[in-house]
This record gives C-alpha cells, sequence and structure tokens, in this order.
C-alpha cells in the first residue's frame, strides 16, 4: 500500500525533512513512496527504507531507481531488529509494524537524537491506541491528527467527491537538543 500523496505530505512536515544533513528511517516502508519524497526534499540526506517483505522491499528499489532517490538505503528485513546496524537517526516515520509497534517505538525512542521527530501513520483505532500507550509508557505526549481526505471523480459531466480511508497522524520529539 502506499501512503496517499495528502497524508504524505503532512507527515513529512511533521518530521522535519529539510535540506540539510539528517539520518531518516522509514520503518515498514511498503512501496517507498515516504523514503523518495524525503529523499528528493534532502537530497543531503541518508534515510534508510526498511522492509520486511522481500518483494516489497524490491519495489523500494525499483521505485528509488525510477525516482533517482540515491540516498535511500533498502534494508530488507523486519524492525525492529534490522535497525540495529543503522546508524541513530533525526527522524523516524512508521509507516507499518507488522504487529511490532511497541518495539518499534521503544528503538526509535531510545535511539532518536535530541530533538529528533517520531511520526507513525495509522489506520486503525486499535493502532492509534497501542501507538499512544508506548509513547505515553516512555512519558511522551504524542500530538493525534485524523485525515480525512476527499478526491474529485468525475460523474458524467460533474464531479462528485469520493472519500478515502482516514488516516492517523500520531507525532512526537524527543527533548533535548
Amino acid at each position: 500500500m502506499i501512503t496517499k500523496r495528502e497524508v504524505r505530505v503532512l507527515s513529512l512536515a511533521a518530521l522535519g525533512v529539510r535540506g540539510k544533513r539528517q539520518v531518516i528511517w522509514d520503518v515498514g516502508a511498503g512501496s517507498g513512496a515516504v523514503a523518495i519524497e524525503a529523499a528528493l526534499l534532502a537530497p543531503a540526506a541518508a534515510i534508510y527504507a526498511i522492509e520486511r517483505d522481500p518483494e516489497a522491499a524490491g519495489h523500494v528499489r525499483e521505485n528509488c531507481a525510477r525516482f533517482a532517490a540515491r540516498n535511500v538505503t533498502v534494508v530488507q528485513g523486519a524492525a525492529p531488529a534490522a535497525c540495529a546496524g543503522l546508524p541513530d537517526p533525526d527522524a523516524v516515520f512508521v509507516g507499518g509494524s507488522g504487529g511490532a509497534l511497541g518495539a518499534i517505538v521503544d528503538v526509535a525512542v531510545a535511539r532518536l537524537a535530541p530533538g529528533g521527530r517520531l511520526v507513525l501513520n495509522l489506520a486503525t483505532l486499535e493502532g492509534l491506541h497501542a501507538a499512544q500507550s508506548a509513547l505515553r509508557g516512555h512519558g511522551w505526549a504524542p500530538s493525534v491528527t485524523q485525515v480525512s481526505v476527499a478526491r474529485g471523480t468525475p460523474v458524467g459531466a460533474l464531479t462528485r467527491l469520493q472519500a478515502l480511508n482516514p488516516v492517523f497522524i500520531v507525532a512526537a520529539v524527543k527533548e533535548g537538543r
């Protein structure tokens, strides 16, 4: 699944992706859309797209080549174990967890640089609850934004709006500098 364009824009803004040198993890990279957008926004950044599914990891590699995202390294493996050898991040995006959301949050919280940002996209109430619980367990107070997007679609000569599934964006910043 691809993170929808509108949600991707908001998530990248919450991550604080900028043109300077950063280390960014995209955990549960899926198609690589977030990693690739981050790479294009911040060509000096080192971006790691972590994906447990070998076929999906192959698609991430293909998409990186297609969009000339040369600063993305694809890491095929399940998080959080696949993050062990990576440099500590300035920002972590979690688009998928493979059922290991709590453990991924634990590693992100431990390894994020002071002032670093953690952003999660969640499609279910249960996922939202798990993310909030995990972050609160570390003493973090995450912000939660629910995004509902509708796109115009033709109906004959007219246009109607068709809703996309809503997504929760959970964001938190590690204290310190």
